[in-house]
């Protein structure tokens, strides 16, 4: 029986010329759609165009069996059974979300809390086909009164960073002209201001504490010295009483022994006179030999005194030092530049001399930080500051200005001479890797330099160079371009 017949068009239904609808125009369509795929089901598509050319339709059965079998029956069991899987691991990812990460986060909110774990029970127990939209309720609520207790806090932070602004910013009005102690309150309110990481702060605190420690040993070490000035001047006073005293009654003795002296009869009454004389002289001298040596010994202990005093004030300057330095590098930080630059910007003033400043940045820093980590981003920093250190001069100053972008200082330096030095550490950088966990990290920089003006301020002269800078990266990086 022919296929036409097998299948003869419903009654009323209209006949449409433009679209054939017999089988013997259906199936050598599909079998052409089939054949159009690549690999197998191609293969299998050109299989059915020779059966339905040679209307072998019990091939194409065939061929039709074998397409639902290796396909499509184990596509649809996949499917539905990955996307139960998927809907469970959603929910599950869900739940750990909302009823742990979350609810851990929310423990200085009770009340926030407890509704957070209870939402991850009851997310863990929901089943499809039960009803959603009180969960739904409950989570977009939730979510809801946790941004707005974010935005308070939020807000209470930043008043308390406003307080504190405002207690160090009068602390310093409290200080005398030229205390150590303003580079340490000027260090923290600059990181107050500059919305510090994690790593900063923490490194930042670690001085402070350090700072602490040596402020207390030197308040401990100026009361020690206080004592000891006064235990001398004590002793200087008492000894200067025990001397008058003894001064007086050797010089009654003294007027004694005349008188007696006057009155002797004969050489031997004179004679024991005369060793009366000598005996209470020893005497007195003797005391003014224990006074000095008191009086010696007393002023050793202010001189030892003194001396751990200043030896705790070169300390206290060191530590004040390592709050103009950057943590992780070493290189100065901006307000360790700053200093630095009004320095030689002031000497180059009065003598005439230029004064380079090169501004530099990693090219493709964040690229190099997803590929090797952060630890390995930080590895190419120090290792950048480093090498930079190992061929500049001792006058020349490495200042990191921002994440991955260093300003060099170069007093006394030209232009040309500048450009040279940032194009050598190009060459070292590229011969010389980081190496980080046993791999080396390749890493190249831009670089723009320009000399200072006379009468050009410092951000003036930083914006030259960063122009420069950017103008390097536009022609490509890894080139030092200049600013004239």
């Amino acid at each position: 029986m022919s296929l036409d017949r097998a299948f003869p068009a419903s009654a009323g239904e209209p006949a449409s010329p433009a679209i054939p609808t017999g089988p013997h125009a259906v199936l050598p369509a599909f079998a052409d759609g089939m054949a159009a795929l690549p690999g197998e089901l191609g293969g299998l598509g050109k299989r059915l165009q020779s059966a339905a050319r040679g209307e072998d339709w019990r091939s194409f059965q065939r061929l039709l069996q074998q397409f639902l079998d290796k396909y499509l029956q184990d596509f649809a069991r996949s499917l539905d059974g990955g996307a139960m899987a998927e809907s469970d691991q959603l929910r599950e990812l869900l739940r750990q979300a909302v009823g742990v990460a979350l609810a851990s986060l929310l423990q200085p909110l009770p009340a926030l809390a407890d509704e957070s774990s209870a939402l991850g029970s009851e997310l863990k127990a929901w089943r499809p086909g039960s009803e959603l939209a009180p969960l739904a309720r409950r989570v977009r609520e939730l979510c809801h009164q946790v941004g707005v207790h974010a935005g308070e806090t939020a807000e209470q932070q930043a008043l308390l960073l406003g307080l504190f602004d405002l207690l160090l910013e009068n602390l310093v009005e409290l200080l005398e002209d030229g205390s150590w102690l303003h580079g340490q309150v000027a260090v923290v309110r600059e990181l107050l201001a500059g919305h510090p990481d994690r790593e900063t702060l923490e490194a930042t605190r670690q001085g402070l504490r350090e700072l602490v420690y040596q402020q207390g040993l030197l308040k401990q070490g100026i009361a020690e010295s206080k004592e000891a000035m006064r235990t001398m001047m004590v002793t200087f006073v008492e000894r200067l009483d025990g001397m008058a005293a003894s001064t007086g009654q050797f010089q009654s003795r003294i007027e004694n022994h005349l008188e007696a002296i006057r009155g002797s009869r004969s050489i031997v009454e004179l004679g024991k006179r005369l060793d009366d004389v000598l005996e209470d002289t020893v005497g007195l001298q003797q005391q003014a030999m224990r006074a000095r040596e008191q009086m010696l010994a007393a002023r050793a202990e202010v001189d030892a005194a003194e001396a751990r005093i200043r030896d705790l004030e070169s300390q206290l300057r060191d530590a004040g030092d390592m709050m103009r330095s950057d943590p992780l590098t070493g290189a100065l930080n901006r307000r360790g530049f700053e200093d630095a630059y009004e320095r030689e910007a002031g000497r180059a003033e009065r003598e005439g001399r230029p004064l380079s400043l090169a501004m530099l940045d990693l090219d493709g820093f964040g690229r190099l930080n997803a590929r090797h980590g952060h630890a390995g981003g930080d590895a190419v920093l120090r290792h950048l500051v480093e090498l930079a250190r190992a061929g500049l001069r001792t006058a020349d100053v490495i200042c990191r200005h921002g994440g991955e972008e260093f300003v060099l200082l170069m007093p006394g330096t030209p232009l040309a001479e500048a450009q040279a030095v940032l194009q050598r550490l190009q060459r070292q950088l590229a011969a010389q890797p980081a190496m980080h966990e046993g791999q080396r990290i390749v890493a190249t920089f831009s670089g723009g330099v320009a000399v200072r003006q006379l009468g050009e301020d410092r951000e003036h002269l930083l914006r030259r160079a960063d122009r420069a800078l950017y103008q390097a990266k536009q022609d490509g990086r890894n080139r030092v371009a200049v600013a004239h």
